[in-house]
């Protein structure tokens, strides 16, 4: 069992570079860097769990799977392009994003977030 709450210390986390062509990751603000752990499922599987953060910056991107996401810490909004409906996240709030929504991170304060994310064809 995995349990996260604002606040914790979620261990180590590998550097993740904006690398992945079908999120089509563009930066638009200062030089984000994105860090992460796949803590159950991941390549191969249709669902994945666990923990992602940024430092601070904004950048563009194709979600890939719906997610279901916690901030643990930080701040950071997320605007999505379909119809620019905005959502300024902080400490314990939750949102899900929908797998191919364009969204802009904009993070103002280094984000961790625990993740639980379905793609039904596969990661």
């Amino acid at each position: 069992m995995r349990k996260y709450q604002p606040g914790d210390d979620v261990g180590p986390l590998d550097f993740w570079p904006f690398d992945n062509p079908a999120s089509d990751y563009r930066v638009t603000r200062g030089a984000p860097e994105t860090y992460g752990r796949i803590d159950v499922g991941g390549a191969g599987h249709t669902t994945r769990f666990g923990i992602w953060r940024c430092t601070e910056g904004a950048f563009d991107c194709t979600e890939q799977g719906d997610e279901l996401m916690t901030v643990l810490s930080g701040r950071c909004r997320i605007i999505r392009h379909a119809d620019g409906e905005v959502w300024d996240l902080g400490p314990g709030d939750t949102l899900f994003v929908r797998d191919g929504s364009r969204v802009t991170w904009d993070v103002s304060d280094t984000v961790t977030k625990v993740f639980f994310g379905h793609k039904a064809e596969g990661y």
